[in-house]
């Protein structure tokens, strides 16, 4: 084994099938580092996986906890609640604030980016909302679907408006 594989960061991941898809969670050692949304095949979330980069050792496990199990229960239309330990350590400080601010949104309702912008107290920051909420790797358990235009329409969401419009349905907001 040479230096650069002995200096790898470890992370565990799980692929799990959903009524939805394939989907996957990346966990380090300090939490949730990744939810990868419904894909077409275990292939694609493994691309998807160690896309994260090649400064990690990337190890199957069958289950870690029992996450894969709350987001099937959620993709069933089943209210759960998403505790876990979050590993954020590569966001931006607004990135982070904007994230708990989402987190904060009931099941079943949503809000708008200025409404984010609003609580942030930087009234004019929605479209730097919209960009953070682009770069959450925790979706669903970040609920950026469940933030949409001020006009009501649906907005971006970069697992695409077809999973976005298929969340908000599971959670009765359309």
């Amino acid at each position: 084994m040479d230096m650069s594989e002995a200096r790898k960061v470890k992370l565990l991941y799980t692929v799990f099938d959903t009524v939805l898809g394939t989907m996957g969670t990346v966990w380090s050692s300090i939490g949730i580092l990744r939810v990868i949304l419904p894909q077409a095949s275990r292939d694609d979330v493994v691309r998807c996986i160690t896309a994260i980069g090649d400064e990690y050792e990337f190890c199957a496990v069958p289950h870690f906890g029992d996450l894969s199990e709350r987001l099937q229960r959620y993709l069933y239309s089943e209210r759960v609640e998403f505790p876990d330990p979050l590993d954020l350590a590569g966001s931006t400080p607004f990135q982070r604030a904007v994230w708990n601010i989402t987190q904060s949104i009931p099941y079943g309702k949503t809000r708008s980016y200025s409404w984010i912008s609003n609580q942030l107290g930087k009234e004019r920051a929605a479209r730097a909302v919209g960009q953070a909420l682009g770069s959450n790797p925790l979706p669903i358990v970040i609920p950026c679907h469940r933030v949409i235009s001020s006009a009501g329409e649906l907005g971006g969401y970069t697992g695409g408006l077809d999973i976005k419009k298929r969340l908000l349905t599971i959670e009765g907001c359309i």
